[in-house]
């Protein structure tokens, strides 16, 4: 019986098996009730992370398919002629080159197609192979992020969840509303570049005003303002201040106990440095929970820094239920939360294998095993 709930409760998805951003959407989806299966190669082998367990995989089961059988692509075509979209990471031409690429269902006029990568499909770098920090590369984003003397590295949270899976999420959405308006699905081009460059829609804009300088640390928000950057505590632990509006950088140093009187004019940047160093020496004479105490209860915005250890027992992300506790691993919750049909985590895995034949017939479908 399934236990899906949620407001994507009834579609369908088929999830070619990859790694980064194309399971982070189908995570998605499949926390907002979408019923996911992933099409993975038989005996599969080890997690390129050597992971036993990837919080990507929940919710969902795999069915194991030999896309290069005769028997197996005809499994994994009766069951795509069943889903309402699909989604795969293979470089450009090769779900083509399997027959199954987005041309080779004429007799699914509605299906979404979804393809992430991350060059795109067209353009000279498309059949090149690529990671999140090279993508971020070639798009300004890295250039822009960390020190003054060197780029920093966003984890991958920034190109392959960010400026991929999540744009790829979005636009299977846009594609099925139009699908289920018009009876005509198309293909969704995801390429991480793309997605990098939307998401820094507003820098692109600054710049463009010259209201950003193309020199890291040297901005508004990039940790240039001594209102808007990360000081050290006693302890070694770190704060992070936001407070950029005037009546946040008020409540900011009164906690601290300074007399802004005594401060040099933050509207100019010249004397940024010393309110930098005011700032800094206000911060190192205590340690990060004692801060964090001091603020907890003001519109300073200023708040600890915490390890993944102590996130989710922090009284905010706590009462929230930010964090849970699912198969035995903390991770996060579905988000964003929804009124109405909230999203949850399904009794499903991707440890949980399916037969090609049960997958075929949990969704109905006639077809032979691979």
């Amino acid at each position: 019986m399934d236990d899906r709930t949620g407001p994507l409760q009834g579609l369908r998805v088929i999830e070619i098996s990859g790694l980064g951003p194309t399971p982070f959407t189908a995570m998605l989806l499949a926390d907002m009730g979408a019923d996911v299966l992933r099409i993975a190669r038989p005996g599969g082998g080890p997690h390129v992370l050597g992971l036993a367990q990837d919080v990507l995989d929940r919710g969902r089961d795999v069915v194991e398919i030999d896309l290069k059988s005769p028997d197996g692509k005809a499994a994994a075509r009766a069951l795509i002629l069943r889903a309402d979209a699909l989604i795969e990471g293979m470089r450009p031409g090769a779900m083509e080159r399997l027959g199954l690429g987005p041309g080779d269902f004429p007799d699914h006029p509605a299906l979404v197609y979804g393809r992430m990568t991350g060059w795109g499909q067209t353009g000279p770098l498309a059949p090149r192979a690529g990671h999140d920090i090279t993508y971020l590369a070639l798009t300004g984003a890295l250039h822009a992020i960390g020190p003054a003397d060197r780029p920093a590295i966003p984890l991958n949270l920034l190109g392959d969840f960010g400026g991929g899976g999540l744009y790829l999420a979005f636009g299977l959405l846009a594609a099925l509303l139009h699908a289920r308006a018009t009876g005509q699905g198309q293909v969704v081009d995801a390429a991480i570049t793309d997605g990098v460059a939307h998401l820094m829609a507003m820098i692109w804009g600054m710049t463009g005003q010259g209201a950003w300088s193309d020199r890291r640390a040297n901005n508004l928000l990039d940790g240039a303002a001594p209102f808007y950057t990360l000081y050290a505590c006693a302890c070694g632990g770190h704060v992070a201040v936001g407070a950029i509006e005037p009546q946040f950088w008020t409540a900011l140093l009164a906690g601290l106990g300074l007399d802004p009187a005594t401060l040099p004019d933050r509207a100019l940047r010249a004397n940024w440095p010393d309110l930098r160093a005011r700032l800094a020496g206000g911060f190192a004479t205590r340690r990060r929970d004692d801060w964090a105490e001091v603020f907890a209860a003001t519109d300073a915005c200023v708040a600890p820094v915490l390890s993944l250890a102590e996130a989710p027992l922090h009284p905010q992300n706590a009462a929230r239920g930010t964090f849970v506790t699912h198969e035995g691993l903390s991770q996060p919750a579905p988000a964003p939360r929804l009124s109405a049909t909230p999203g949850r985590i399904g009794a499903g895995s991707a440890q949980r294998r399916l037969t090609p034949a049960e997958a075929l017939a949990r969704w109905g479908a006639a077809g032979g095993a691979g």
